[in-house]
């Protein structure tokens, strides 16, 4: 099959972040200090050449972007200052887009107002959604129980319904992962990958996102520390919304059995994502230096949701549920457009897409030949 190159490829990336690829001349610096490139991976420098030669397909069906967490010594030791560690963050981005049978992805990296408006849409229309059940419904006044302004029971049939349609949105996008990087490309190269295999190695995805275990090997431990805090207070905060809303929403007494998970993730979630955004501002470290649009707005979504929802539990715990519902309000207007927004479309989808890579590079090597490529090579044999 002819290769098809999109010469385009290196001004389309610089939409979604990168930095001067034309300056990399493949001196091999920044994978011979890359503890991950390894084997038949040398990245990141083969990730920039495939960008330099617009071979998009390849790309497209890399895993190597993934496989990379930026720790930012392949940009320190780089002599032409061509940011492959940024490049290789913007490929991510890119990818995102690819994956996103929707183009809403895309639409959101290259455009910050678009995603914002979208943000500030969604976060309108569910404050009019919730303040009408509330009104209609409940009386402000009150918190939980009984006439509750805003019934937890309601509330968490909501939860669920959007957690539907997230799973829809990202199953899409996560099964056109898969062909791209195993579908299509095991099919064109005449391989695929036994059933067994999948099965036997499904164990990784989980390990692979409880743990972040290959960020660890990073040679700075403090990113992975964080990295992994973030994700997991994220994850902690989620179960708990999702199956013990009744219990996080009553009140005002302390149910310390999910309460002592709730005020872990909390300040997990306050303490990562103002460590990040100070990063950022200051730019204290390498992968600190350059900072896309949609890292920010993550980052102070995320915040704001973290906030509003400590800054709830603290007003209905001191028995001013007025103000308590109020803000409630405010946490649901960040939680719906975090939710249908940035987890499938935007960063948060990196937590489905990098454990699946590391899954999928597991499997790559372990594929066989296809019944055609098999049969063709036991033909030519014979004959």
């Amino acid at each position: 099959m002819a290769t098809r190159v999109n010469p385009k490829l290196i001004d389309d990336l610089e939409r979604y972040g990168a930095q001067d690829v034309s300056k990399c001349y493949h001196c091999g610096n920044c994978s011979a200090v890359c503890p991950f490139s390894q084997g038949t991976r040398i990245f990141p420098r083969r990730s920039m050449r495939h960008l330099q030669l617009g071979l998009e397909k390849r790309l497209e069906g890399d895993l190597e972007p993934w496989l990379c967490y930026y720790c930012g010594e392949c940009s320190e030791d780089c002599p032409r200052e061509a940011e492959p560690g940024e490049t290789m963050m913007s490929l991510r981005r890119w990818l995102t887009s690819r994956y996103d049978f929707t183009g809403i992805s895309r639409l959101f990296y290259l455009s910050w107002k678009a995603e914002l408006g979208a943000i500030l849409l969604v976060a309108l229309l569910a404050a009019i959604g919730f303040l009408l059940l509330g009104f209609l419904h409940g009386n402000i006044g009150v918190y939980d129980g009984p006439g509750a302004f805003l019934p937890s029971h309601i509330v968490h049939w909501f939860d669920w319904s959007m957690a539907v349609v997230l799973v829809i949105l990202l199953g899409i996008n996560c099964a056109r992962m898969w062909w791209f990087t195993l579908g299509r490309e095991g099919r064109d190269a005449g391989f695929h990958v036994p059933l067994r295999e999948y099965l036997t190695r499904a164990y990784l995805l989980p390990f692979h996102f409880a743990t972040q275990a290959r960020y660890a090997r990073c040679e700075r431990k403090r990113p992975w520390v964080v990295h992994l805090a973030l994700m997991l207070s994220y994850v902690t905060m989620l179960v708990l919304i999702m199956f013990f809303l009744g219990f996080m929403q009553a009140g005002p007494g302390i149910d310390w059995r999910v309460h002592a998970f709730g005020y872990a993730a909390a300040l997990g979630l306050v303490v990562t994502t103002a460590y990040a955004m100070w990063g950022r501002a200051k730019r204290t470290e390498m992968r600190y230096k350059h900072s896309h649009e949609s890292d920010w707005i993550f980052l102070i979504l995320l915040f704001v949701v973290a906030g509003t929802g400590v800054l709830q539990h603290i007003l209905h715990r001191a028995d001013l549920d007025v103000a308590a519902n109020v803000v409630y309000v405010m946490h649901l207007m960040g939680v719906v457009p975090m939710l249908v927004l940035e987890v499938p479309f935007g960063k948060w989808a990196h937590m489905a897409y990098r454990p699946l890579a590391m899954y999928f590079a597991d499997l790559q090597p372990r594929a066989v030949p296809s019944r055609s490529r098999a049969e063709t090579a036991r033909r030519a044999a014979a004959s």
